[in-house]
């Protein structure tokens, strides 16, 4: 089963550069696994440690939005196409989601912050 995973440019340092790469599974959570056996670190990214997709993550199956097709239990067929986001927001909420997703466990400050 060969699906489509559309990767936003923040995450692209996981996949080597690739904007699209392809995974496998039945549901979404599969999928993700399959994705981290390839792309490791990637599904920890995009899934807490208790288990659901952070709240600053967007999933869409074919344009349609994870949270109604059942979250990490959403059902894929082959030749579909899964598009990850990250989130938009503003401020310092957006920064950090940004570097949450992106995996920096710190903020620095610049020399124009000081």
């Amino acid at each position: 089963m060969a699906i489509e995973v559309r990767i936003p440019t923040i995450l692209r340092s996981y996949t080597g550069g690739a904007k699209v790469v392809e995974g496998a599974g039945d549901t979404l959570a599969d999928l993700l696994t399959d994705l981290d056996s390839r792309h490791a670190g990637l599904r920890g990214r995009l899934v807490t440690e208790a288990g659901p997709l952070h709240r600053f993550v967007n999933v869409y199956v074919n344009d349609e939005d994870v949270r109604f097709l059942g979250a990490l239990d959403a059902k894929l067929s082959d030749g579909d196409t899964v598009t990850i986001l990250p989130a938009v927001a503003g401020g310092a909420l957006g920064f950090a989601a940004m570097a949450a997703i992106s995996g920096y466990g710190s903020v620095h400050r610049t020399s124009a912050a000081r």
